[in-house]
């Protein structure tokens, strides 16, 4: 969580760093997600893509070139963040259509059960996609398919500034998948290892051949909603949810159970930062792509 934190607040402290969505405030959800999937597993994610792309353990100087437009990037520069993919790596991709990662998600899966490939397929999207058709047409056909598919709504509270509350009727979003069938569970996501059991259990039930899972983590979104995007959030509320940080609960939870002293915490913080400037020196030795390459890969 700390070097997710540390990798996104370098990238924004650039000037080009372009438009981005950053996980500032949810990253308990991309890494307790990641901790429960195997290698042979496949992860797709919305366009709030970096953290769930690291934590997945890509390469933070491959996504740092891709995130800036270099020729080193996973998808040479030419996908960003929001459509970078690493299939062999277990990141399928990420969609930047709210929503439209969910029936690309069901597809894999089925590719995956017609095949008798191994593996589950774990879609990550936000409360913003819950309105959307795709979403409940994929529910529908994963019920009915019993397609090894495991959706993961990360519930931040906000559709860019539009609350929850305001955009979708259901009390709880995991309700969404009840009326299907569907095992659901709704989980505080500001808490790492609530995500990881929660994801294990469900991730398990999924590879047993039990079919679709849905779990509803609820996080918060501390930065904006992107690096473009106008704060639309008073300080005294800002205030409120920096005091709900997941990183410094799990830290404080750590220190008191005895596993984590200042010292420790401070070598963890180091080494994150360190990782965060190799990467951006990578992505600045790396070149732009040609302007060939633009025709690369076009369908």
């Amino acid at each position: 969580m700390i070097r997710i934190r540390a990798f996104e607040a370098a990238l924004a402290a650039r000037p080009d760093h372009g438009f981005q969505l950053l996980s500032t405030g949810e990253e308990a959800v991309a890494v307790g997600l990641a901790s429960a999937l195997t290698p042979e597993d496949q992860l797709l994610t919305g366009g709030r893509s970096i953290g769930p792309a690291l934590a997945r353990g890509l390469d933070p100087d491959a996504v740092m070139a891709e995130l800036l437009g270099r020729a080193g990037g996973i998808n040479r520069g030419q996908a960003g963040r929001g459509h970078m993919a690493d299939p062999d790596g277990g990141f399928f991709g990420a969609h930047a259509v709210v929503g439209g990662n969910v029936t690309i998600a069901a597809g894999v899966a089925l590719a995956r059960q017609m095949s008798g490939a191994p593996g589950v397929v774990a879609v990550l999207f936000g409360d913003g996609a819950c309105g959307a058709g795709s979403l409940h047409e994929a529910l529908n056909i994963a019920a009915l398919w019993r397609l090894p598919l495991l959706f993961v709504c990360n519930n931040n509270g906000l559709s860019v500034s539009t609350p929850r509350s305001a955009a979708i009727a259901a009390a709880r979003l995991s309700d969404l998948a009840v009326a299907h069938g569907i095992p659901a569970r709704t989980v505080d996501g500001l808490d790492v290892e609530a995500v990881a059991e929660a994801a294990g259990v469900a991730v398990a039930g999924v590879r047993s051949g039990g079919g679709p899972a849905f779990l509803e983590f609820t996080s918060i979104r501390l930065a904006r909603h992107s690096t473009t995007a106008r704060e639309t959030r008073g300080p005294a509320e800002l205030t409120a949810l920096w005091a709900r940080c997941p990183i410094r609960a799990y830290a404080a939870k750590l220190t008191a159970r005895g596993e984590l002293d200042a010292a420790r915490l401070a070598a963890i913080e180091h080494e994150a930062q360190a990782v965060a400037a190799g990467a951006l020196a990578f992505a600045e030795a790396s070149p732009y792509p040609a302007p060939a390459a633009a025709l690369i890969d076009v369908w």
